[in-house]
């Protein structure tokens, strides 16, 4: 390559990443400006406030990363590099570390799910869907801000999947347990809800309300003190299982291409111990993301139970209802408030939003009616917290020169619907997604979540095989040699 050209390659490299970071400035600034609107409207908007610029560093943190479930099981399984795998790990055993502190201080809103067969189920789904879509529920999410159209696609048929499937009935209705029929008829319910129809009601009803859940530590009654929330949620549920995880992926799939490396270069045989740091070292960006995502979201369960101290409230709703917006609340007057990172059942809302706008009846059911509320986007916290997340992501991929506007094929977007749509339906049934049912529970010291993970990794497998084959099948009908 001649001088001339090398200067035109760095001039173009300086001109997109000059004109990135005047996108992201604006950005950044229009960000400051709703925000500061809102708090001149009311300043109790700092709670939905908190949400949304948490968002946008989990945004960052996401992109920089590039931190993918679907990505750590499809390169496992389609061609056996551990990289996104490993750097899942180490993020959540940093990120476990971080929550029990939380803990401590007393501003854990964690709260453990049921564990039964659904979270196996949903899990399994919910794998399927991401690998077929190309992306998890985050990741859809940082994707959309780099500009990525078919995860566009996903986001919206993540939300209007789980909207249409917490409120369908019809033939599902009729291949229902009758024990669950039984146990939900026998709950009181407040007049405006019937759960005898509807198989989500019923579902949640008849039979999640009749399981329970707990930490390890509660479970082994370990003391309410720093050193029992490591021992037990920490170090049980999360460090353990992720460092024998890890060891699998060294012994099974990293080593091999380490020590033929290695030999190679050196003529010499490496201890596996070197082998074990190189395969961890090479995982960096995505363990620091998920040391940052445990840091900032540790961070905001701690800032929302210092709001909610101050505000004296349980629940956004009840804040929401003071300042006049009570629209959107549940018959409770309570609106979905996790309090930490959490991402597909606000997506729900926004599809039930919109169907409701259009004329459904989107309330007369537990998971919006009861629950969790169909406020409006504006006014949804834990919604303004995936919007940021696309906020931050885009703010950084500008930054570093990897904003483009990508536009699916036909066969990608169909993908992607396909996929979302499963994704949507596996998160519901298994109580959450790639983060709320197993990256956040796990390092809450909840076991749920590996059982979710195991449903996922299966799911996830049997999309490769699928893919694989659905590859072949049109390769060997093009005629093409490869």
């Amino acid at each position: 390559m001649s001088e001339s050209q090398e200067s035109v390659i760095t001039l173009t490299r300086y001109g997109v990443r000059r004109k990135g970071f005047m996108i992201s400035g604006i950005a950044l600034m229009v960000l400051v400006l709703s925000s500061l609107l809102y708090l001149s409207i009311d300043t109790r908007f700092i709670y939905l406030l908190i949400y949304a610029w948490f968002g946008v560093i989990y945004g960052v943190l996401l992109q920089y990363g590039r931190f993918c479930m679907a990505s750590a099981v499809r390169d496992l399984f389609a061609v056996g590099v551990p990289r996104m795998a490993v750097g899942v790990m180490i993020a959540i055993i940093l990120y476990a570390i971080v929550s029990a502190f939380i803990k401590q201080a007393g501003f854990n809103t964690f709260h453990p799910h049921p564990i039964g067969w659904h979270v196996l189920i949903g899990g399994l789904i919910f794998g399927l869907g991401m690998v077929f879509s190309g992306g998890c529920a985050s990741s859809s999410l940082y994707k959309t801000g780099e500009g990525n159209m078919a995860a566009l696609l996903v986001l919206f048929s993540i939300s209007f999947s789980q909207a249409w499937f917490v409120t369908a009935g019809g033939l599902a209705d009729r291949l229902l347990p009758s024990q669950w029929r039984l146990a939900a008829a026998e709950l009181e319910m407040p007049k405006e809800l019937s759960v005898t129809e509807g198989w989500f009601d019923q579902f949640t009803a008849g039979y999640l309300w009749q399981l329970s859940g707990t930490t390890a530590a509660d479970f082994f009654q370990l003391p309410s003190s720093l050193l029992g929330y490591l021992a037990g949620n920490s170090l049980l549920v999360s460090v353990l299982p992720a460092m024998l995880i890890l060891s699998a992926l060294y012994f099974f799939n990293y080593r091999r291409i380490y020590l033929r490396n290695h030999l190679a270069s050196t003529n010499r045989h490496p201890s596996d111990i070197k082998g074990f740091w190189a395969m961890i070292s090479q995982s960096k960006n995505t363990a620091l993301a998920g040391f940052g995502l445990g840091v900032f979201a540790g961070l905001q369960m701690l800032i929302t139970g210092e709001l909610r101290d101050h505000f004296d409230i349980f629940n956004f709703g009840e804040l929401l209802a003071d300042m006049g917006y009570d629209a959107g609340l549940s018959i409770q007057y309570t609106v979905f408030d996790p309090g930490y990172w959490y991402i597909t059942t606000q997506e729900a809302q926004w599809g039930g939003w919109a169907l409701e706008k259009l004329g459904l009846e989107m309330r007369d059911n537990i998971f919006f009616g009861l629950e969790n509320g169909l406020p409006n986007p504006l006014l949804n916290a834990p919604g303004m917290m995936s919007i940021g997340i696309i906020l931050g992501a885009a703010m950084l991929a500008n930054i570093r020169g990897e904003f483009k506007l990508k536009w699916p094929s036909t066969e990608t977007a169909l993908m992607a619907i396909i996929g979302g749509a499963l994704m949507g339906i596996g998160s519901r049934i298994g109580m959450g997604c790639n983060i709320g049912a197993f990256f956040a529970t796990v390092t809450n010291g909840d076991p749920s979540g590996w059982v979710f993970l195991i449903g996922m990794v299966v799911g996830g497998y049997i999309a490769v095989k699928l893919l694989k084959a659905w590859i072949d099948w049109r390769i060997s009908r093009s005629g093409l040699d490869f």
